[in-house]
């Protein structure tokens, strides 16, 4: 297969050895409570730190998948390091983790493009991001063979989101599609703020309020690396049908290092009919 992604957190955010990680990804899993979700998942949240900071909030949202099967996961995830304008996808061959790799699904990516102008092919955004990658192993230990549509966001207006929501809805309208979120909360607060301000994306999220996300973001009022990507798979998601939702785990890195001076915010949720 040509074009592939090669992983560049490997070994680093995450363990670099399949048998390590496959490992480390169950254990997280086990520690999940058992939760029923009666209807169908359409959307997920979930955080891109390191696995050690984060991995246990994301296993709280790929729980919910384990062993379904989609026709297509659509993953949205901001750009850190590159700045480009609309958003930028990945159009043809795999992504590479240490799981193995993972098909891109180009009759997906055409339909989506077809339907938001805003979409270009600018491999240099996907070169060193993160916050698509981190979410991979999690796919592939929960839902095995999948293929996917990798959306980097360098813009994450309104305006954007809605577009992009737009456009996941037509090409998604007969097919079965998880749509995945990436994103961490506050960075570098210390606790008690940190908890306030992201409390109040938090609530948005548990309430499925896309509209009112966007707002406290534009106004400075919460924070988040990938409050597009998050915007974006909700709408999406309410349209194709997912009129519930639920905040699955919240936490922050000063649980892991005992440092609640300054910490980055993580959040889990599912969106279901």
């Amino acid at each position: 297969m040509e074009n592939i992604r090669k992983s560049v957190i490997a070994g680093s955010w995450y363990p670099g050895d399949p048998a390590v990680l496959r490992r480390e990804i169950e254990e997280y899993f086990r520690k999940v409570p058992v939760r029923e979700i009666s209807g169908e998942v359409a959307g997920l949240i979930a955080p891109h730190a390191g696995y050690r900071y984060s991995g246990q909030v994301a296993a709280y949202a790929y729980n919910l998948v384990r062993g379904k099967k989609y026709d297509g996961v659509v993953l949205i995830g901001p750009s850190h390091r590159v700045a480009f304008p609309g958003v930028s996808v990945w159009g043809s061959g795999a992504f590479e983790t240490p799981l193995g790799l993972v098909p891109v699904h180009e009759a997906l990516v055409r339909e989506i493009s077809r339907f938001d102008k805003n979409i270009i092919d600018f491999p240099a955004a996907h070169a060193q991001e993160h916050s698509l990658e981190i979410q991979l192993p999690f796919l592939q230990a929960a839902l095995g063979d999948f293929s996917f549509v990798p959306l980097v966001m360098g813009d994450q207006s309104a305006a954007v989101c809605r577009r992009l929501a737009e456009a996941v809805v037509r090409a998604g309208e007969n097919r079965r599609l998880l749509l995945v979120a990436s994103s961490d909360l506050s960075h570098f607060h210390e606790d008690e703020q940190a908890r306030a301000l992201d409390g109040v994306a938090t609530r948005r999220l548990r309430d499925n309020d896309a509209e009112g996300l966007l707002e406290k973001l534009a106004h400075d009022q919460t924070e988040a690396c990938g409050g597009g990507p998050m915007a974006a798979v909700m709408m999406a998601a309410k349209r194709l049908g997912a009129s519930h939702s639920l905040l699955l785990k919240y936490a922050h890195s000063g649980n892991v290092t005992g440092d609640n001076t300054s910490v980055v915010g993580y959040a889990s949720a599912v969106f279901y009919q």
